[in-house]
């Protein structure tokens, strides 16, 4: 595991990395980013509609492929979510775009 791998485990993709405590807060519902640039990371998808989250999500990184570009991440099909607060569901790396 790479420098880069390893701070952003159990981050929350998005929080600041200055932050004293980047990782998940109790009250929120997380997917957990598996495979590619942000792998091990959390995705606050809290505020998101079950629909939305099946679309899956380009995330800007400057760790892809494609520096400035988007890392995508999507749920696989019949992989369960739980409810809840915490990390209900898996997001997987399907690639990269400029």
């Amino acid at each position: 595991m790479n420098g880069d791998e390893q701070l952003l485990r159990g981050r929350v993709y998005g929080r600041d990395h200055d932050d004293p405590d980047p990782g998940p807060l109790p009250h929120r519902t997380y997917a957990a980013l598996t495979g590619g640039p942000l792998d091990g990371l959390l995705l606050d998808i809290t505020d998101r509609r079950p629909q939305e989250a099946d679309d899956g999500v380009a995330l800007p990184t400057e760790l892809g492929r494609f520096p400035g570009g988007r890392s995508l991440y999507e749920p696989r099909p019949g992989e369960p979510r739980t409810p809840g607060p915490g990390v209900t569901c898996r997001f997987h790396h399907s690639g990269d775009t400029p």
